[in-house]
């Protein structure tokens, strides 16, 4: 997933779908999984969400820095892709 032109490593569909499990399984009632690339570690990192309104501050970049891109946001529930 998302390896190309963009980003030099592929994120590999079982580490993936474990992040989902992951954010399902908390407590703390998390609802969005953000992949996140780090262009120091050059690598993916989950930021786990609760709220939209969390998710649309991070789509605007206000919570990220220099070195992190946001590459996608998925609802935990319906895997469906929101951003």
């Amino acid at each position: 997933m998302f390896g190309g032109s963009d980003f030099p490593k592929s994120l590999n569909e079982d580490l993936f779908d474990s992040w989902l499990e992951d954010g399902r399984q908390s407590n703390l009632g998390y609802h969005y999984l953000l992949i996140i690339w780090d262009e120091v570690e050059s690598d993916y990192q989950p930021v786990y969400l609760e709220s939209r309104d969390e998710l649309d501050t991070y789509a605007k970049q206000q919570n990220l820095s220099s070195r992190e891109t946001l590459v996608a946001a998925y609802d935990l529930y319906s895997e469906s892709r929101v951003i």
